[in-house]
């Protein structure tokens, strides 16, 4: 059953880290729908564990716990080439401005201090969870320019190396009526075609 005052628009996949089950049962009943999963974990360990396995959109997690807590879950959740853009929402019941400071340096992407106020939150996770969607739409298409353009770059290199070993056979038989002629004309493309490539790859 969908909470009360649930904001989310779109389905997710969330992993919730805490040492306290009672934490962890109350985020999964106020934070869970029909769109929304809610995965949970004990403990830093546990919850990178998971988190390598893939599929989760958004961690919440706590500073203070056993086995690893979450100050060196975010390092090495920022430091994994596949989790390095994954949004990370600290809670935790410290008032403690210095703790914050230091999730924020290792990572964290933002914070929500306990008691939490489950609507509250399923609103800041909601735009937290869009946003990071939204910038990974950015990220791909950047990866698809820079693709397009490295086989830009690979298709003008094969015709500079194509047309520069025609000119030098053409060059080689210049003694013969027209070739050198041709070999001008052809030189005289070849720089156009240059003058254009670098253009393009301006």
């Amino acid at each position: 059953m969908e909470a009360e005052g649930q904001a989310w628009l779109e389905a997710a996949q969330l992993l919730v880290i805490d040492d306290d089950p009672i934490l962890r049962e109350f985020a999964h009943a106020q934070l869970s729908s029909q769109k929304v999963t809610i995965e949970l974990a004990c403990h830093g360990g546990e919850g990178l564990a998971r988190l390598r396995q893939g599929g989760i959109d958004l961690v919440l997690v706590d500073l203070d716990m056993p086995v690893m807590d979450g100050f060196e879950l975010i390092r090495q959740v920022r430091g994994d080439e596949d989790l390095c853009d994954l949004p990370i929402v600290v809670i935790t019941g410290r008032d403690d401005m210095k703790a914050i400071d230091r999730a924020y340096a290792a990572g964290a992407t933002a914070f929500a201090q306990k008691p939490l106020n489950w609507k509250v939150l399923s609103y800041k996770l909601a735009y937290i969870l869009r946003s990071a969607r939204e910038e990974d739409r950015i990220r791909a298409k950047a990866r698809s320019l820079r693709q397009l353009v490295r086989a830009q770059d690979e298709i003008i290199s094969l015709y500079e190396d194509g047309m520069t070993r025609l000119l030098h056979t053409l060059l080689d038989q210049a003694a013969q009526p027209g070739v050198a002629r041709l070999a001008a004309e052809l030189e005289r493309l070849n720089q156009a075609i240059r003058d254009q490539a670098s253009k393009l790859r301006a």
